[in-house]
């Protein structure tokens, strides 16, 4: 095996073996299909870099497609952002796609489906539906509506599609297996009736169709060779093909080509709060200014911060693409833009915390530009001129009357260098009434050519430049904020996120336009902050120069999974408990919720959804479901539509014990 062969990941290797076993190359086809119902974060990228890439590498087109079938929650301020998102990453894609693009061929494929006996219209209320879905280990059973008559079912599908009918009346469904052991497999929901406004198709259609329906026929209508999702939707594979094998038979002269679905894992990250509603709580409770507050780790958040393409690109590729879900340390995205911008960024002087230093045997009149390297890192990049006067502001913290022989900047009777300037010499100091230095005294020595240990950053005052600089820091002082049972994720803010600043800059930063990015020397790299205008500068700080959090004991990582006493799965050991839980004494109850929060952190989403269609009357699975499924939510898993209608329904239960789960979620 070559070199090249050993690296390439799964989903490559996948690729390979398709083309020589006849694929042609030609013929790979890839997407990257959001929903257009908010900003794209930081976990996105990875589905992003891994679509495009594939597309680079394969010099294969990459389609855009908006999955666009709920009108109730998309918006077109979210596919204007998604879209400036992906070009701003570098990505180009082939043809930008609406799932609505397919609604009249998606529809006129349902009428077929309804005339060859495997779609139907059902008309039981969702509870009733849930009834007799049956469960994971229970098998479902046929519906009163199952076998409606061909014409029956067209006409009906016909005149929900012509709006006579109310939303939650009726529903299309695919009739497959009733008694499949995937509950996915059991009838699922193809139309629902949604009278609502369409950001594209307006008001032409009052059904829509349902997610994985839409989805795996737009990547069929699309010719798309490879369909590639997170692991969440492994256990729609099966029905993804069903679906795909039924209008290929109708379709196959003019759409040749299956896609192959396959799954890789998500990108989670420490730190870091990964869920859509979450996020919006912070918007909403103003603890962040909006969703490009540089503190989000959406991309328009990371882009507002300083963060570039290429950093965030970088760290796409260090992470890889696996099988099995994962925790990212944060640092590691430090590290990718504190490398790319030391590569790029221009160094100039600034001073945050200033203290007033005198050189008193300079001249008071005169003043020096000086010869400043703008980046050691490129040899292009070349120099420029920086004023030097009587006068100078270094940092508060660069100066002690008093220290050590490790202290290596300025103290009393000691000497540091000023960068591409002199040496100075402190002398002596002067204090205001409360005994705080105001001022530091000093000499300067034009022999620069002495070995001192210390080099200090300054500013000139007589051509300082008032700037206000935004400080940030890790929002969540806690590696897995929302994975602690009982405590809101809000408990774990870092009150000093955000520390604003009004500093001193370097004449050359006056006219500094939004999105220049600058490494403040000493300090760490900024960038000029969409609210800085002309003679009011404003910098963010994307990234110190060092890894601030690196010395801070290393703590468990919540979200790995734990040892287990029992051989058996975890999820079948939570499913133990669902039978008498919510009968159990409250401190037995207690103790099984304990032990389910535990396992919990060791089953996946693909264990968990099959429970969400359990009998109404088996509350207490309802309510072990629910708690395991606040663990995957806590650990990043974000809400889809079987997960709102599962919560939705208990919140509607008689059950005190499942409404008081469900509103926690």
């Amino acid at each position: 095996m070559s070199e090249e062969t050993k690296s390439l990941n799964f989903i490559e290797h996948i690729i390979e073996e398709d083309l020589s076993n006849g694929l042609e190359k030609d013929k790979l086809r890839f997407r990257f299909p959001p929903e257009p119902n908010g900003y794209l974060h930081i976990g996105h990228t990875k589905a992003i870099g891994i679509s495009f890439g594939l597309g680079l590498k394969y010099n294969a087109p990459v389609n855009l497609r908006f999955d666009d079938t709920n009108p109730a929650k998309e918006e077109q301020e979210y596919v204007d952002a998604i879209k400036k998102d992906v070009a701003w990453l570098g990505y180009q894609w082939e043809n930008e796609l609406y799932s609505s693009d397919y609604f009249q061929q998606l529809y006129d494929w349902a009428v077929q489906l309804i005339k060859d006996g495997k779609a139907y219209v059902d008309s039981q209320s969702s509870e009733a539906m849930a009834e007799q879905k049956g469960t994971p280990t229970q098998p479902g059973v046929d519906g009163p509506y199952r076998n409606r008559s061909v014409e029956e079912n067209l006409d009906l599908f016909e005149r929900m599609k012509n709006g006579e009918f109310n939303e939650g009346e009726h529903i299309l469904r695919a009739k497959i297996d009733m008694q499949h052991p995937n509950m996915l497999m059991r009838d699922p929901i193809m139309y629902r009736i949604l009278k609502k406004h369409h950001h594209r198709t307006a008001n032409d259609w009052c059904i829509y169709p349902m997610y994985d329906w839409t989805h795996g026929e737009s990547d069929y209508i699309e010719q798309i060779s490879h369909s590639l999702c997170s692991l969440e939707f492994k256990p729609h594979r099966e029905l993804y093909d069903w679906f795909k094998e039924q209008v290929y038979d109708y379709s196959k002269e003019t759409y040749p080509m299956q896609p192959k679905q396959r799954e890789f894992a998500r990108l989670n990250l420490s730190y870091t709060i990964m869920s859509k509603r979450k996020l919006l709580k912070l918007v909403e409770e103003k603890v962040v200014s909006g969703w490009d507050d540089p503190r989000m780790p959406t991309i328009s958040g990371l882009r507002r911060r300083g963060y570039t393409p290429n950093s965030i690109r970088q760290f796409i590729e260090k992470v890889g693409v696996a099988k099995r879900e994962n925790v990212i340390d944060v640092a590691l995205l430090e590290f990718c833009v504190r490398e790319d911008l030391n590569k790029t960024a221009p160094r100039v002087m600034a001073v945050l915390d200033p203290l007033k230093v005198v050189i008193t045997n300079y001249p008071d009149d005169k003043e020096e530009w000086l010869e400043a390297e703008n980046n050691p890192e490129d040899d292009s990049a070349g120099s420029r001129k920086v004023p030097f006067s009587k006068e100078i502001y270094i940092e508060k913290e660069d100066f002690k009357e008093e220290a050590g022989s490790k202290f290596f900047r300025l103290k009393l009777g000691g000497e540091v260098r000023l960068k591409n300037a002199y040496i100075i010499k402190a002398e002596s100091v002067v204090k205001d009434a409360e005994g705080n230095i105001t001022e530091v005294h000093c000499t300067y020595d034009t022999d620069t050519s002495k070995k001192v240990k210390g080099t200090l950053h300054w500013v000139s005052i007589k051509h300082a430049v008032k700037a206000e600089v935004r400080e940030y820091d890790r929002l969540f002082m806690d590696e897995a904020p929302d994975s602690h049972d009982g405590k809101d994720f809000m408990e774990f803010l870092n009150p000093n996120s955000l520390n604003i600043i009004n500093a001193f800059v370097e004449p050359s930063l006056k006219e500094a336009k939004v999105g220049e990015q600058f490494q403040f020397q000493r300090l760490g790299y900024f960038n000029v902050d969409d609210d800085s205008k002309s003679g009011a500068l404003v910098f963010n700080k994307t990234v110190g120069l060092r890894d601030s959090w690196a010395k801070q004991a290393p703590k468990q990582n919540q979200n790995q999974p734990q040892k287990q006493t029992n051989n058996r799965p975890a999820i079948e050991q939570i499913k133990s408990f669902g039978k008498k839980y919510d009968r159990m004494p409250d401190d037995a109850r207690a103790k099984a919720k304990a032990e389910i929060l535990e396992l919990a952190k060791d089953v996946s989403y693909e264990d968990v959804e099959p429970l969400f269609n359990t009998s109404v009357k088996k509350s207490g699975t309802r309510i072990i479901t629910m708690i395991a499924l606040g663990v995957l939510l806590k650990n990043g898993l974000e809400k889809n539509e079987a997960i709102n209608e599962f919560i939705n329904k208990a919140l509607e239960d008689r059950n005190k014990l499942l409404v008081e789960e469900a509103s926690k979620l």
